[in-house]
């Protein structure tokens, strides 16, 4: 059995006949003449199957039926305005929710301070936050998984906008007793001997294939002896002594005590953060955390 179709001014019509309970008052308040009223309130008695006003003179009152459905009309008018204002606000952008995708990494550095000064000029808007890597964030803004995605390197991907907002340089990542540690500043080459933990490829193929490269361009090819999907995986293999790793100077700010974190040389290496998105995204909440984004890091630079 299908629902009954009730339409919004016939509840309308019917809460303020029952507030007011006369035809003639009424119909004024609703700003109509009486006999579209009385048309009105027939129309929502034939769906109901029962007569909701007692007729005479005087006052009109609520029967049983009309009693019943009282508070259901009021409910249903509170919830078609409240509807309506959140649909309002849902597409002027102050009210909603947005999905960000971003690479753990960026948890140390950049995010934060972007999803507050979000949170505090749409203090409405939900944000949903999903930790992924660079390749799994790029299939899921295609899949309109998340919204927004802050990668490391910029994707050359038909149908997303990317915008490079930020770049860093590399850090040896060394067990605190190597004897490398003990030096302020690390050679690239003096790691050619040692095994690597090192993300997959697929995770990030651009900046994987960066530290690579900077391996290549000091004379050796690195030996990769684990691989782990985040940067605090890597870390944490480092400091169980399963190799040493290159990574994002961000990663230094993970406190772990038996992991020791060194400029390298060279240092002319770079990896670069983007903020991606759909390119054809009308959405206005993407285009409000984008222009925030924006102003929050131009903010930061100054």
């Amino acid at each position: 059995m299908g629902r009954p179709e009730l339409a919004l001014p016939q509840l309308h019509a019917f809460v303020v006949l029952a507030e007011l309970r006369h035809f003639g008052r009424a119909a004024e308040r609703l700003g109509i003449a009486q006999p579209p009223l009385s048309q009105q309130i027939r129309r929502l008695e034939q769906k109901v199957g029962f007569p909701l006003f007692t007729r005479g003179p005087g006052p009109v009152a609520l029967t049983p039926a009309g009693q019943e459905l009282l508070p259901a009309a009021q409910r249903a008018l509170d919830a078609a305005e409240s509807g309506l204002v959140a649909a309002r606000r849902a597409g002027g952008g102050t009210a909603g929710r947005i999905r960000i995708g971003f690479a753990a990494s960026l948890a140390l550095t950049v995010l934060p301070g972007l999803l507050r000064a979000h949170r505090e000029r749409f203090p409405d808007v939900e944000t949903e936050i999903h930790e992924m890597t660079t390749s799994p964030q790029v299939a899921a803004l295609h899949e309109h998984v998340i919204d927004v995605g802050f990668v490391r390197e910029t994707p050359d991907e038909p149908g997303l906008a990317c915008e490079p907002i930020m770049r860093e340089g590399f850090v040896a990542v060394l067990p605190a007793a190597h004897p490398l540690a003990a030096h302020r500043v690390v050679p690239v080459r003096s790691l050619a001997e040692e095994e690597f933990v090192l993300l997959p490829r697929a995770a990030g193929p651009a900046v994987h294939d960066r530290i690579v490269n900077l391996c290549r361009d000091n004379g050796f090819e690195p030996r990769v002896g684990q691989r782990a999907v985040e940067w605090q995986t890597v870390c944490a293999l480092v400091e169980a002594g399963v190799g040493v790793s290159i990574a994002p100077a961000s990663i230094r700010r993970m406190r772990l005590s038996g992991v020791a974190h060194r400029r390298i040389i060279p240092d002319t290496a770079r990896t670069v953060v983007a903020m991606c998105w759909r390119g054809e995204d009308q959405n206005p909440l993407v285009a409000h955390f984008l222009d925030v984004t924006r102003e929050t890091l131009a903010v930061t630079r100054k």
